[in-house]
């Protein structure tokens, strides 16, 4: 697999930011997935890919057969890899805006029948509404607070 350089990736992409999904396995069934975003024209301040969120363990196990299903439809396979293996594959702005916020709500949880409520909620967000929390959850003093604001609007609907 060849590897892009920032020249290629900001003449190529024009107005849209570019973002990857890096997996890598560590072992048998100890998969990692991490959401980057890569210099682009449309993100002139970045200099480097920058780590948007990742996700490893018991809490991508429980959602690991959502995430693959979704992930299909875009053309990504991340499974069938050798331990120390990395693969990386391009993701659709709202597919990673969608998995950056997933996995940063998702990665303290240990409750699992509301870390179903959070991923059900997550997917139905729409491209505004994931972009506004996940902006809130990077770039704010606390962001421990926006996420379990979140967190808790998605596991109780009442509060909506």
């Amino acid at each position: 697999m060849s590897r892009k350089t920032n020249d290629d990736i900001m003449s190529t992409n024009g107005s849209h930011p570019v973002y990857e999904l890096r997996a890598k396995q560590f072992g048998p069934s100890d998969l990692q997935l991490e959401v980057w975003q890569l210099p682009a024209a449309a993100s002139p301040h970045l200099k480097q890919p920058r780590r948007i969120a990742g996700l490893r363990g018991g809490n991508l196990d429980l959602i690991q057969h959502r995430l693959l299903r979704q992930l299909s439809h875009e053309g990504i396979d991340p499974v069938g890899m050798m331990p120390g293996e990395l693969r990386q594959f391009e993701l659709s702005e709202l597919s990673a805006l969608r998995l950056g916020l997933l996995f940063r709500t998702l990665a303290p949880m240990r409750s699992r029948p509301r870390m179903a409520a959070c991923t059900e909620g997550i997917e139905e967000m729409d491209k505004e509404e994931a972009a506004y929390w996940l902006g809130m959850a990077m770039h704010r003093k606390k962001p421990r607070r926006v996420l379990q604001a979140l967190r808790v609007l998605l596991v109780d609907p009442s509060w909506r």
